[in-house]
């Protein structure tokens, strides 16, 4: 094979300052500054690979423009303890080491090394030119501890921790900080990759990196044939056209229902004594027991979101949207090849249904009865067929443009609350040789007003996997002060309090182990 082949761009310093808000005066200023730029390319496949264009897949076509997404992950450097030059060695080789497996994963990933370009149709599609993935070297000039993780909105912004990059499908941003911890920030372009997706990239990453047995036998699927159309237009799953519109023809009040009223956001932890008694509740006089933790969860945010609401809202619908993976559903009964193609398909297959009751409503019944509604509406649309549906209903509307619901805003609309389950997902244990990160989540820095003018909850497992809950909230800021208020004992602020807790327990963890299970 070739060797690996980069492109160096022009070394770029770039120095950003930061406001901490400690009140220390000495800790509330601190500098980012780009090293290097480089450009790491699919290792030895450039003469193998034609230039060809990849077409998205309907469900694709439902993801906004300019929506991107970044996976968060913080390494404490292991040789931190053994001196200044230790440390600075151990971070430049444990960075060496990211864009020597990055050029070996973006082989089987090969789409994400290339472009995404405009068909005549004037809709987006992937053009695999290997022009490869930017990498960006950073330093941060603060302690760890003295990062403020729980104000997402400080730090992890374009062009500081989190990459200033609106047109690729993927760029990496590694920032080695003053006490050699790394954090890893991979953005992602929402519109070729969900949740399902960026996790598997990331846990194949790691395994490149550590030179490990893949979890995942099969490579990444990118046949769009399984989500061709396949029905008759004319019968079309119902359960779309309430929860789907046309962006053409959707009155929208552009401003969004708080028009004073700007959302922030924040990391939470859950200690999972309460998760469970949450779900214990939910769960009261509901004869099947069936209930999850996250329609626990997502009934609990929904009643506080209209608890939240001005008195003269109470009589308008308040929503609850949850985000659904599709891959297991379209899978069944398509045989063995098809079924491991759609579990290693790498593209999006979410749906986001949603319901409302009126805010009164909802302050007035009790959480067994919200989440009772919550289990029965999810179990309606949790089927082939709804998926089939809307992968259809999108093919019959082109070349107009679909939607989700919650994506749009009606003068009438009252709040709403997206709730997106990474429960199931590898994020927080992805290794890449310094062990388990000691945090890991998914970040929305750019672009989440286009997919929700409402609210946006995403909980994920803590890496220790003790059953606590690390939550991102992108929530209106009168929202969150009255969940801070009305809730402090459920949501806590995730500070360096928290990870160090997390940093004391992680050697005690099996190395290899990448899973961790929890029943939602």
């Amino acid at each position: 094979m070739k060797k690996k082949r980069t492109k160096r761009a022009k070394l770029k310093t770039n120095l950003k300052v930061s406001k901490m808000g400690l009140g220390d005066k000495a800790k509330s200023l601190f500098q980012v500054k780009i090293m290097k730029k480089e450009v790491v390319v699919p290792l030895g496949v450039s003469s193998l690979i034609q230039k060809h264009w990849l077409p998205v897949s309907n469900l694709d076509l439902l993801i906004p423009s300019q929506l991107k997404f970044v996976a968060i992950q913080c390494y404490k450097n292991p040789a931190s303890d053994s001196g200044p030059q230790a440390s600075t060695n151990a971070a430049e080789s444990f960075i060496s080491s990211l864009k020597r497996g990055l050029a070996q994963v973006l082989v089987p990933f090969y789409p994400l090394a290339g472009e995404v370009v405009r068909n005549s149709l004037g809709e987006p599609e992937i053009c695999c030119n290997n022009r490869g993935v930017e990498f960006i070297e950073a330093y941060a000039d603060i302690e760890l501890e003295n990062l403020n993780i729980h104000n997402l909105d400080e730090n992890f912004v374009v062009g500081k921790l989190v990459p200033d990059n609106n047109h690729d499908i993927l760029v990496v941003q590694s920032t080695t900080l003053k006490c050699g911890s790394v954090i890893v920030v991979t953005l992602f372009d929402h519109r070729i990759s969900d949740g399902y997706s960026a996790s598997m990239f990331l846990v194949s990453w790691a395994e490149f990196v550590r030179s490990k047995p893949l979890t995942y036998n099969n490579p990444p699927s990118f046949r769009r044939s399984l989500l061709n159309p396949s029905r008759n237009f004319g019968s079309i799953d119902t359960s779309v056209y309430d929860k789907y519109v046309t962006v053409v023809t959707t009155p929208e009040n552009t401003s969004g229902p708080r028009n004073n009223d700007n959302p922030i956001n924040r990391l939470y932890y859950i200690k999972a004594e309460h998760i469970n008694n949450l779900q214990t509740l939910a769960c009261k006089n509901n004869n099947n027991n069936n209930i999850t933790k996250i329609e626990s969860f997502s009934a609990f945010l929904w009643k506080l979101i209209a608890k939240s609401s001005t008195s003269t809202d109470v009589e308008k619908q308040c929503k609850v949207g949850i985000v659904v993976d599709g891959r297991k559903l379209l899978g069944r009964g398509d045989g063995k090849e098809d079924h491991n193609a759609m579990s290693n398909f790498f593209g999006n297959v979410i749906s986001i249904p949603n319901w409302g009751k009126r805010i009164c409503d909802l302050n007035k019944e009790p959480l067994n009865e919200v989440a009772r509604d919550v289990h029965k509406s999810l179990k309606g649309v949790v089927m082939k067929e709804h998926f089939s549906g809307l992968i259809d209903w999108v093919e019959a509307i082109r070349p107009k443009s679909g939607m989700f619901r919650l994506s749009s805003y009606k003068i009438d609309d009252g709040p709403s609350i997206m709730v997106s389950s990474g429960l199931r997902f590898s994020t927080g244990v992805v290794d890449f040789g310094w062990g388990r990160p000691i945090l890991g989540t998914f970040h929305f820095p750019m672009g989440m007003r286009k997919l929700t003018k409402g609210s946006y909850v995403y909980p994920a497992l803590s890496p220790i996997g003790n059953g606590d809950w690390v939550v991102y909230m992108h929530l209106f800021k009168s929202q969150l002060e009255f969940i801070d208020k009305e809730a402090s004992n459920f949501f806590k602020p995730l500070t360096f309090d928290y990870l160090r807790s997390i940093m004391d327990q992680l050697p005690y963890l099996q190395k290899d182990d990448i899973s961790i299970k929890s029943k939602i």
